[in-house]
């Protein structure tokens, strides 16, 4: 039957739309359950850790440090508790109003304003590590503990921990040698020996305490707890605890008496120097100071840019500045040893060798003379080391132009090398060659190559000579020792908390030069009239030293500074068993101040003899008197008991 298209049947939209609204649903419902079953099948057991995990926080808790000791057990560092204002930035609302209404009530806490609070988070966040609590405030009261605990969601992120610090019963003494410690900071997690360690801990920055960081850290402990939806610990909520495990102790070769000599001695010069002394025969450092010097807990909380730049300022004598291993003095006198050594053993001069000296020579149109113009005619080599003769070196030096004999005896001798001491800030310094002139000669960076003065000049550590009072020690040492180039350490004993040895520190030599005996002979005894010799330069400080030395002053041109003295010894000769250097800025005639500081280091070492020494003057002094008085009648000395035992200096 026919009919009109009107008529015809349509397709029924609803139901297609029902359709494709179903079809969708379906697919979402797959995917809902294959997404279900992938959560509650295959991922079920690692879903079911991290809900068991979100019920649960862990805290760290730090571990003491360990004790830096002296070599008597004399307490040099060790730890006190601080409360620290901290602050979780992660933590803090994120809205910047909301954000900064609370730092601001965190400096009210602290009477600190919000643009200090500011600062202070911008200084932390440069120096600790990416995610670790910053420190707002240091030093805080137990009430703020109470104020934040009794208000848990007013203060979100923000928490009062109890944390060590370093304590420093001796205050600045042995700073530069002790160093410092601080919170981790971000490039030393990712590189260097503090790789992996977690942000916020503390380790060593500078000195023993970063040789030795992996003794005295120790390990820290974690306590686990439950927490409720808001993160907040529930009552009765530990879980676990791992007690931390305290670092271990280090002790150091340093004698007390002896540093605190040291540092007397240049504190009451009041210039810029540094001293050190050391056993020759295995490197172990007694006494080690440079000033001036510091109180190392300033380190204990952050350092402001303002107080950083005072320690580091010339104008307050760079307090932080290290002139023990990091300076760059030429020498004087004192480097006629090394003169003397390669000229001997190099066969220039020997023992019997006579030199004119007129007090000056000339090369060129150049004038080289003795100081102060002195003239001391016919003069061998045990004579110019007692006089200190300039004219007989000079003349020495400029026979050893051009063949570098002079560099490789400073260079085997441990000048201008690694030194191998166990801190860092080593600058390795100078000794100057031809190689090195000609080179800077040819690129400009000087005005003329090497000339015949240039060997003339460091044969009596003047001209571009530059080392510090550590290598000139060791070389020292290497000639009363026969010729071992000894390793400097201050590390002793690694100590555990209960006060047991576990590991001795003994690195050894670092290699034996072969000096010839009668090298060694003829220089020593130079060096003891050069001391103690009626004619010596040093004679006016030692020539009534009980104690039989040997040793050397040096007075060098620094300019535009005012001169360096020097002074270095070796005691007791003829066969000594230490070394002390001494070096003091604008000090004038080595003699003037860098022996008597000499001196006051080597009574505290000598001081059990030297207490001998006045009890037996006494008992002379008492049975002439008693002479007297029995001739008189009467009795007028009563003999001093004998004391046991070693002075405070002690020996190592």
């Amino acid at each position: 039957m026919y009919q009109r298209p009107e008529d015809r049947a349509r397709p029924n939209r609803m139901a297609l739309r029902i359709a494709v609204v179903g079809g969708v649903a379906a697919a979402l419902f797959a995917v809902l359950f294959f997404r279900l079953w992938d959560l509650q099948v295959l991922e079920g057991a690692e879903n079911l850790a991290q809900a068991t995990n979100n019920r649960t926080r862990e805290l760290k808790i730090l571990a003491p440090r360990g004790k830096i000791l002296a070599r008597n057990g004399e307490v040099l560092v060790d730890n006190r508790t601080s409360l620290a204002l901290q602050v979780d930035p992660s933590k803090l609302p994120k809205q910047t109003a909301a954000r900064m209404a609370e730092l601001k009530e965190i400096g009210e806490l602290v009477h600190m304003s919000l643009k200090q609070v500011e600062n202070k988070l911008e200084e932390e966040v440069k120096v600790v590590a990416s995610g670790a609590p910053l420190t707002v405030r240091r030093e805080v009261g137990y009430n703020l503990i109470y104020y934040i605990e009794e208000r848990p969601g007013k203060f979100p992120g923000v928490t009062v921990e109890r944390v060590f610090v370093r304590n420093y019963p001796n205050e600045t003494e042995a700073a530069h040698l002790l160093g410092h410690t601080g919170q981790v900071d971000q490039e030393e997690l990712e590189k260097g020996p503090y790789k992996g360690l977690e942000p916020g801990e503390v380790v060593g920055k500078e000195g023993v305490e970063y040789t030795y960081d992996k003794y005295l850290r120790g390990t820290p402990g974690i306590s686990r707890y439950q927490v409720n939806a808001l993160g907040e610990p529930t009552p009765g909520g530990q879980l676990a605890q791992t007690p931390p495990k305290p670092g271990d102790s280090l002790k150091l070769t340093i004698n007390p008496a002896m540093q605190k000599a040291g540092e007397a001695a240049l504190a009451e010069r009041g210039l810029p120097g540094a001293f050190v002394s050391m056993n020759i025969h295995n490197g172990q450092i007694l006494a080690f100071g440079s000033y001036p010097t510091y109180n190392p807990t300033v380190w204990t909380k952050p350092l402001s840019p303002k107080a950083y730049e005072q320690l580091s300022s010339e104008a307050n004598g760079t307090p932080l500045f290290d002139r023990v291993i990091s300076s760059l003095y030429p020498t004087g006198s004192t480097y006629k040893l090394l003169t003397a050594l390669a000229g001997l053993e190099n066969n220039y001069v020997t023992g019997s060798t006579v030199v004119q000296d007129n007090g000056y020579i000339e090369l060129g149109n150049q004038k080289f003379e003795n100081s102060e113009g002195a003239v001391n005619g016919p003069i061998s080599l045990l004579h110019a080391f007692e006089v200190s003769s300039d004219v007989y070196f000079y003349k020495l030096g400029a026979r050893m132009w051009n063949n570098n004999d002079l560099q490789n005896w400073s260079h085997k001798m441990g000048i201008g090398d690694p030194t191998g001491i166990d801190i860092p800030g080593q600058e390795l310094g100078l000794v100057p060659s031809k190689k090195w002139r000609d080179e800077l000669f040819e690129n400009e960076e000087t005005e003329r190559p090497w000339s015949q003065g240039d060997d003339v000049q460091l044969a009596t550590g003047q001209g571009d000579l530059q080392t510090d009072p550590m290598q000139m020690a060791i070389a020292y040492a290497a000639l009363g020792n026969g010729g071992t180039i000894v390793t400097p350490h201050l590390g002793m004993e690694i100590l555990d908390p209960a006060g047991r040895a576990l590991k001795e520190i003994d690195p050894g030599p670092r290699r034996h030069v072969a000096i010839k005996p009668e090298t060694r002979q003829l220089i020593m005894e130079g060096l003891h009239l050069a001391a103690q010799g009626p004619s010596g330069t040093g004679h006016p400080v030692f020539g009534e030293f009980p104690i039989p030395i040997a040793g050397k002053t040096g007075t060098a041109e620094r300019p535009p500074n005012g001169t360096q003295s020097w002074f270095i010894s070796l005691a007791p000769y003829p066969n000594p068993n230490i070394v002390t250097a001494v070096t003091i800025e604008h000090g004038g005639f080595g003699v003037e101040s860098a022996a008597p500081a000499n001196k006051q280091i080597l009574e505290a070492y000598f001081s059990h003899q030297l207490e001998q020494e006045k009890k037996k003057e006494a008992r002379a002094e008492g049975r002439e008197a008693g002479g007297e008085a029995e001739a008189g009648g009467e009795e007028t000395y009563e003999e001093v008991p004998a004391e046991a035992g070693a002075g405070a200096g002690g020996h190592p």
